[in-house]
């Protein structure tokens, strides 16, 4: 990822690159290991409040319609996890006024490899729970493009693991899932105990302190024209 980061959206020491519904700022870490000056930009104050300090970032309020940033000002920009929840002709507007001709528009996802029976099982306990809540795999955020600010989408494919206990890297993760953490809590709880008889059940998980959880990430990157 860092070789795509620095390679395909130029990212290093003297470029400026916005992250765009930053959350907590787990892909902002990821671009300020570019070198490269960050601006984080998330709207929501307790989200900000927990991206670490950093002596080439800046955190600010705003959203993926109104950044608050300046025309023109950025040699790319990034949203990661997060395009599928404001993917509209109005955010792609605004993306292209900070832009600067010939920038990246980088749109990254991470998704749980379903090819593996146990993900697969995984996903079955929590899908029935999204309702119409935006999701990647859903395709939805694809109706913003093209536009005509923007070339072709190009896709790129990365595997990665997510290695840790049983309860951090699958039943966490899973319940700080939005439409997850917003059950009421006997749903909640109705959901921990699909996961915990998974864990204890798949023989792939059964008595294990540590697994390796498979992801595929997506990144997708567009030149500003």
């Amino acid at each position: 990822m860092q070789d795509w980061l620095r390679a395909t959206l130029g990212l290093g020491p003297g470029r400026a690159v916005a992250d765009v519904g930053a959350g907590t700022g787990k892909f902002t870490a990821l671009l300020l290991d570019t070198g490269a000056q960050v601006i984080a930009v998330e709207p929501v104050d307790a989200m900000r409040e927990r991206i670490a300090a950093h002596p080439h970032l800046r955190a600010q309020a705003g959203t993926a319609q109104a950044t608050g940033l300046a025309a023109a000002s950025l040699d790319a920009l990034a949203c990661a996890q997060a395009f599928h929840w404001f993917a509209t002709r109005a955010a792609l507007d605004e993306f292209a006024r900070v832009l600067k001709p010939g920038a990246r528009l980088a749109l990254v996802w991470n998704e749980r490899d379903e090819s593996v029976d146990w993900i697969a099982a995984l996903t079955r306990i929590f899908t029935p729970y999204e309702g119409d809540a935006p999701r990647f795999r859903k395709g939805d955020w694809r109706r913003a493009f093209p536009h005509p600010a923007f070339g072709p989408l190009a896709e790129t494919v990365f595997t990665n693991d997510h290695i840790g206990p049983p309860e951090q890297v699958i039943i966490d993760r899973v319940l700080s899932t939005s439409f997850i953490a917003a059950l009421p809590a006997g749903e909640q709880a109705k959901v921990r105990d699909q996961l915990d008889h998974l864990i204890a059940t798949h023989p792939a998980l059964r008595g294990q302190t540590e697994v390796r959880v498979p992801y595929i990430t997506r990144a997708f990157v567009s030149v500003r024209l």
